[in-house]
């Protein structure tokens, strides 16, 4: 009797210890990156990095908590709540200004679900690690040009002071955008103390929407030539269009459904045309008026489409020129127009695959986690 006794509780204790492990891997397929190299960067710059966790389940994941194994880095977590298809985000913020040297922290995070009314919890390990140098100082600790209006032009002043020796310089800015220039000037140059400014520009040609960007400071330290400075802002566009993403919703074969969205200006403007590759699908009706604010009443006909979802990019051209342009996604799924076969379920007809496959050719269930410790199906992504 003692044997068996004894013989269930290692049982127990291996399955328990096995569905933790399960709970690990498919926590871990949220996250599409788990680590992050923040390279060598100054003291006093502001160093995030924010890693991605899509919801690829059926359920609801709520990201409740994450805690990090060095106060090095501070992490947040961005959308706590995720539906299907919902991407959350756990930032890193490297503390620059309260460390130096080379740190990395381990951070956990924690996630639940409800599983028909018991909640099922999992957890995933991210990392992160950079090299925080001393004798290099940002101030600010980056460029946030915040909104500037499509078409004008911005610009920002960084300081960067070194203390070493007496020969270290900047000898180039790089950077990853047509959009940006910069111009360099040494400030102070005395025992071992250097001190440059940085004028950043934002041109008046840079396109609309949100930017994440570097530029990378080139010195002649052989042992750490490469600086990073993070810039970032929103270029607000001259027309824009609300909404941005048009859910068109379930339409049948030999169907239509129309919607109407609103395209604004900073100034009137006459909309010339709107423009598709599916001129066959898709017809527009607004005005030919001289407004700040159109109603552009948009047609989907899904006539005899292929069943599945569809996806269409709509280009809208006015009289401010090509530089002004606007535009907007359609998406649309298309169901069969016939009603299915004598006999057919029809929820089964038309059910989405429990699991899809990942870019291996496996499944979000090959992992080995059970229905009782993970989401029970993956959602059609």
């Amino acid at each position: 009797m003692r044997m068996r006794l004894l013989a269930a509780i290692v049982v127990a204790i291996a399955s328990l210890a096995a569905s933790e492990c399960c709970a690990e891997a498919w926590v871990a397929k949220m996250f599409a990156e788990r680590k992050h190299d923040f390279g060598t960067v100054a003291r006093g710059s502001d160093t995030v990095y924010r890693f991605a966790a899509k919801n690829i389940y059926k359920q609801d994941i709520e990201l409740v908590s994450v805690r990090s194994s060095c106060g090095c880095t501070t992490p947040t977590i961005e959308k706590k709540v995720l539906k299907t298809g919902d991407v959350g985000y756990v930032t890193a913020k490297f503390n620059t200004r309260t460390f130096t040297g080379v740190h990395g922290a381990t951070l956990t995070v924690e996630v639940r679900w409800n599983d028909k009314g018991t909640t099922r919890r999992g957890e995933a390990q991210l990392r992160v690690d950079g090299n925080i140098r001393g004798d290099v100082v940002f101030t600010p600790g980056a460029v946030n040009f915040a909104t500037v209006d499509q078409g004008s032009s911005a610009e920002q002043k960084v300081e960067v002071t070194y203390s070493g020796r007496s020969g270290w310089k900047i000898v180039d800015v790089r950077g990853a955008s047509d959009a940006l220039e910069v111009e360099l000037t040494q400030t102070q140059r005395y025992s071992g103390r250097v001190a440059y400014q940085l004028l950043i520009r934002l041109k008046d040609s840079a396109a609309a929407g949100y930017f994440n960007d570097q530029l990378v400071l080139v010195t002649n330290d052989e042992e750490n030539p490469r600086i990073p400075m993070h810039l970032s802002g929103r270029v607000v566009p001259q027309i824009s269009v609300s909404p941005e993403s048009l859910p068109l919703g379930d339409v049948a074969q030999g169907q239509q459904v129309s919607r109407k969205v609103i395209v604004r200006g900073k100034k009137p403007f006459k909309i010339l045309s709107v423009q598709c590759d599916d001129a066959e699908g898709f017809k527009f009706n607004t005005d030919d008026q001289s407004k700040d604010r159109h109603v552009l009443e948009i047609v989907f006909d899904a006539g005899n489409k292929t069943v599945g979802d569809y996806r269409q990019s709509i280009h809208i051209a006015t009289d401010l020129g090509d530089k002004f342009r606007a535009g907007l996604t359609a998406l649309a799924t298309v169901v069969p127009g016939a009603p299915p076969a004598a006999g057919q379920d029809a929820a089964t007809a038309v059910a989405p695959p429990a699991e899809t496959t990942n870019g291996d050719g496996s499944t979000a269930g090959d992992a080995g986690a059970s229905a009782e410790t993970t989401p029970g199906s993956v959602a059609r992504q």
